[in-house]
């Protein structure tokens, strides 16, 4: 396993909007093209919150973001992942906050 300060979780659908799998391989080489980024990647199935999908959740921030695109993609690892920026706009949920 690769030595890691954040770890980064995307579900790949199938409900929200489909197979996310293409977005999780974008994912990945967005992590890959940046050899000091030391964060791993790791998909999984379904959040059950569908209509925000695809989602990727940024830990140990505890982030949830609504990952519509791959613009809105590349902001969070670059802005995110690597400058420690949130990328407040696209946020939806936050660890430790919720309507329960």
């Amino acid at each position: 396993m690769r030595t890691h300060n954040k770890h980064v979780l995307m579900c790949t659908g199938p409900r929200c909007s489909g197979n996310n799998t293409e977005a999780f391989l974008q994912l990945g080489q967005k992590i890959d093209a940046r050899p000091r980024l030391k964060v791993k990647r790791t998909r999984s199935h379904c959040f059950a919150v569908c209509k925000n999908g695809p989602i990727l959740v940024v830990y140990p921030e505890g982030v949830w973001y609504s990952c519509s695109n791959e613009a809105v993609l590349e902001r969070i690892v670059s802005e995110h992942l690597e400058n420690d920026a949130e990328v407040s706009e696209h946020i939806f949920h936050r660890l430790g906050s919720g309507d329960v």
